[in-house]
């Protein structure tokens, strides 16, 4: 089942998935860089946030084991997504991932990134370009007509077809009155399965791409989910709605 929005419910969406945009394109860039920490980073995310009348979402978010301490997901390198923000400090030639969620007046923005620190080694480069051009092969798919699993298969293609691998124990999923909603969006699959996708859905599409293996391992934090051979991993991840038959991207400036 998946809930469905109106014109004026999409809106306020879009509104908090708005400041995500802006804090990832206006923001980061300027601090994503060689001697910081992944907390550091945390900081910044969880002030600009505030700054802008809205809520971390992921503080205090239930989990294996404890709730998730921090305003945001940091996943360096081999960390596929729910990095917990600490010491870690970025080195020249990292990648990491950055994975927000807001709250703004009752209503959710999710959206993830994944950047560059310095200058990245060839199969990074390759890495990072793959994710995010099938997460907007998956966007491609997302009209009225087609079905979820439409979705899933398009971005598996494109990235195997590059000779990366999706990881298939975690996926994208309905957004907007909770951080997660139904359906789930896979990464993978078959054309023609699933859901039939209809105006007023709001869709989180998030593909997360390994250099090697899809297998994952979660470290002892209970959060953290590592790619089970040590090789990088990216990930990618917009908001989205149904209008008028196509989809709007909501977290896009």
């Amino acid at each position: 089942m998946s809930l469905i929005k109106s014109l004026d419910e999409i809106e306020q969406i879009r509104k908090a998935n708005q400041i995500i945009a802006r804090l990832y394109r206006d923001v980061l860039p300027q601090y994503i860089k060689a001697g910081i920490s992944t907390g550091e980073i945390n900081k910044i995310v969880e002030d600009y946030i505030r700054s802008q009348g809205a809520r971390p979402a992921c503080i205090g978010v239930d989990g294996m084991y404890t709730p998730f301490p921090a305003g945001t997901c940091i996943s360096v390198n081999e960390e596929v997504v729910h990095g917990i923000p600490g010491d870690r400090i970025l080195q020249d030639g990292d990648i990491v991932s950055v994975d927000t969620v807001t709250e703004l007046n009752g209503f959710f923005g999710d959206s993830a990134i994944t950047y560059a620190v310095g200058e990245i080694d060839e199969e990074s480069r390759r890495l990072l370009e793959v994710t995010e051009k099938s997460r907007e092969i998956g966007i491609e798919m997302a009209v009225v007509g087609n079905r979820i699993g439409d979705i899933g298969h398009a971005i598996q293609s494109y990235v195997e077809k590059n000779g990366f691998t999706v990881v298939r124990d975690f996926a994208g999923h309905g957004v907007g009155h909770s951080m997660h909603e139904d359906p789930i969006i896979a990464n993978f699959g078959r054309k023609g399965r699933g859901i039939k996708i209809e105006n007023g859905m709001v869709l989180a599409i998030e593909p997360m791409v390994n250099a090697g293996s899809y297998k994952i391992n979660v470290k002892e934090d209970g959060w953290t989910i590592v790619t089970r051979d040590g090789k990088r991993s990216a990930h990618f991840e917009h908001s989205i709605a149904i209008v008028d038959g196509k989809p709007v991207i909501l977290s896009e400036l």
